[in-house]
């Protein structure tokens, strides 16, 4: 007889997430906590790195969405707006509607944080505080009102990111407790049970060197513009 887990679903865990996207993830995680709390407590230098790095990260996110893994490629899960009704409209059911990787709602949320996080540490690199004495790498190349405007998209984007993630951690509180499926072990293990009837394509994980490589090149160009930035 097959194994089981605790949601009865027999077989073997099969690979879903590649260790490129499971250490992004809990180092955005991180992050996202560090920089909100450096700002809170004015410790704009670490505020400002962390910054940095949640950048590179969101940079190095978009092109392993692009060559990564089949599961962690937005061709691989971004859907158009059929399926994602589809999906929607058995979303209130406690039977399990699997996929792989991302489902096509998952998608949105997916899409929707990496274009705050986007819009947000880029507001930061211009933005200028009240008294001009905290302000981002890029505002010396804009006026002061220009930064002052950053400075309120940033805060607006850091709202939306907010609202994003509070939904995100509410859905999978969701899926745990009323469809039992526990997406957050999903997350660290990188491997998950599926019912029986289900068997897709087994994920084609890349390498991490290729994800290293990578973050290693997404960090070069953030510094580079930080540190000897283009002159607009």
């Amino acid at each position: 007889m097959a194994d089981k887990d605790a949601s009865g679903l027999p077989g073997e865990p099969r690979a879903v997430w590649d260790l490129a996207i499971r250490l992004f993830h809990w180092m955005l995680v991180i992050l996202f906590c560090v920089s909100w709390a450096a700002a809170k407590y004015r410790y704009m230098t670490i505020h400002l790195w962390s910054g940095y790095t949640v950048l590179s990260l969101i940079l190095f996110r978009i092109l392993w969405g692009l060559v990564g893994s089949s599961t962690a490629r937005f061709a691989g899960f971004v859907r158009g707006p059929a399926a994602i009704l589809a999906y929607g409209r058995s979303f209130p059911s406690r039977a399990r509607n699997p996929h792989l990787g991302h489902n096509p709602m998952g998608a949105l949320s997916v899409v929707a944080m990496l274009t705050a996080f986007l819009a947000h540490t880029s507001f930061g690199l211009f933005a200028v505080d009240v008294d001009g004495i905290d302000s981002g790498p890029l505002a010396r190349f804009v006026s002061f009102d220009v930064g002052r405007e950053a400075s309120r998209l940033h805060g607006i984007t850091f709202t939306l990111i907010q609202l994003l993630v509070a939904l995100h951690v509410l859905v999978i509180l969701f899926y745990l407790v009323y469809k039992r499926d526990n997406l957050i072990v999903r997350m660290f293990t990188g491997r998950a049970r599926f019912p029986a009837t289900f068997d897709p394509p087994a994920a084609r994980l890349r390498s991490l060197w290729l994800a290293l490589v990578l973050f290693a090149a997404t960090s070069a160009l953030v510094w580079l513009v930080i540190a000897n930035p283009p002159r607009f």
